[in-house]
Protein backbone atom coordinates (compact mmCIF):
# COMPACT_ATOMS: atom_id res chain seq x y z
CA UNK A 1 0.00 0.00 0.00
CA UNK A 2 1.62 3.52 -0.67
CA UNK A 3 1.53 6.56 0.98
CA UNK A 4 -1.07 9.25 0.18
CA UNK A 5 1.92 11.26 -0.89
CA UNK A 6 3.52 9.39 -3.21
CA UNK A 7 0.09 9.04 -5.13
CA UNK A 8 -0.96 12.58 -4.61
CA UNK A 9 2.24 14.75 -6.55
CA UNK A 10 0.84 18.51 -6.65
CA UNK A 11 -2.35 20.48 -6.71
CA UNK A 12 -2.54 22.23 -10.29
CA UNK A 13 -3.49 25.45 -10.08
CA UNK A 14 -4.45 26.90 -13.59
CA UNK A 15 -7.55 28.66 -15.16
CA UNK A 16 -9.17 26.11 -15.55
CA UNK A 17 -9.02 24.77 -12.09
CA UNK A 18 -9.67 27.90 -10.47
CA UNK A 19 -12.97 27.91 -11.90
CA UNK A 20 -13.52 24.34 -11.83
CA UNK A 21 -13.18 24.74 -7.94
CA UNK A 22 -15.18 28.49 -7.79
CA UNK A 23 -18.20 26.70 -9.48
CA UNK A 24 -18.36 22.86 -9.53
CA UNK A 25 -16.33 22.06 -6.10
CA UNK A 26 -13.99 20.51 -8.00
CA UNK A 27 -10.43 20.34 -7.71
CA UNK A 28 -7.02 19.21 -9.65
CA UNK A 29 -4.33 17.24 -9.08
CA UNK A 30 -1.00 15.70 -10.24
CA UNK A 31 -0.94 12.20 -9.10
CA UNK A 32 1.25 8.94 -9.88
CA UNK A 33 0.89 7.34 -13.21
CA UNK A 34 -0.24 4.00 -11.56
CA UNK A 35 -2.34 5.31 -9.17
CA UNK A 36 -6.29 4.26 -9.44
CA UNK A 37 -9.41 6.20 -8.69
CA UNK A 38 -9.64 4.71 -5.59
CA UNK A 39 -6.44 5.28 -4.37
CA UNK A 40 -6.84 8.76 -5.23
CA UNK A 41 -10.21 8.85 -3.36
CA UNK A 42 -8.53 7.76 -0.24
CA UNK A 43 -5.49 9.74 0.03
CA UNK A 44 -7.54 12.71 -0.50
CA UNK A 45 -9.56 11.77 2.02
CA UNK A 46 -6.53 11.11 4.26
CA UNK A 47 -4.83 13.99 3.82
CA UNK A 48 -7.67 17.09 3.70
CA UNK A 49 -9.96 15.20 5.52
CA UNK A 50 -12.69 15.82 3.16
CA UNK A 51 -15.57 13.46 1.87
CA UNK A 52 -14.67 12.69 -2.06
CA UNK A 53 -17.41 12.43 -4.08
CA UNK A 54 -16.47 11.39 -7.45
CA UNK A 55 -12.31 11.20 -8.95
CA UNK A 56 -12.38 11.72 -12.94
CA UNK A 57 -8.91 10.59 -14.44
CA UNK A 58 -7.16 11.56 -17.57
CA UNK A 59 -3.29 10.29 -18.87
CA UNK A 60 -1.03 12.61 -20.40
CA UNK A 61 1.83 11.54 -22.68
CA UNK A 62 5.32 13.55 -22.35
CA UNK A 63 5.80 15.69 -24.84
CA UNK A 64 8.97 15.31 -26.99
CA UNK A 65 11.52 18.03 -26.89
CA UNK A 66 14.80 19.28 -28.45
CA UNK A 67 17.93 18.77 -27.08
CA UNK A 68 21.40 21.05 -27.32
CA UNK A 69 21.97 19.71 -31.18
CA UNK A 70 20.27 17.18 -32.94
CA UNK A 71 19.03 14.99 -30.07
CA UNK A 72 15.83 14.57 -28.89
CA UNK A 73 14.45 13.78 -25.27
CA UNK A 74 11.29 13.53 -23.75
CA UNK A 75 9.25 14.85 -20.95
CA UNK A 76 7.92 12.46 -18.40
CA UNK A 77 4.19 10.79 -19.09
CA UNK A 78 1.73 12.04 -16.12
CA UNK A 79 -1.54 11.34 -14.68
CA UNK A 80 -4.72 14.07 -13.87
CA UNK A 81 -7.10 13.91 -11.38
CA UNK A 82 -10.24 16.09 -10.99
CA UNK A 83 -11.88 15.45 -7.93
CA UNK A 84 -15.16 16.27 -6.80
CA UNK A 85 -16.22 16.76 -3.35
CA UNK A 86 -19.35 16.81 -1.09
CA UNK A 87 -21.58 19.86 -0.87
CA UNK A 88 -19.86 22.33 1.38
CA UNK A 89 -16.50 21.24 1.42
CA UNK A 90 -13.79 22.98 0.58
CA UNK A 91 -10.04 22.79 0.36
CA UNK A 92 -7.90 25.48 1.60
CA UNK A 93 -5.10 26.27 -1.27
CA UNK A 94 -3.55 29.23 0.58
Amino acid sequence: MKEPTQIISTIRLTEKASLLSEHHNQYVFRVATDANKIEIKNAIEKLFGKKVLRVNTSQYAGKKKRERRADFGRRAHWKKAVVTLAEGEKIDLA
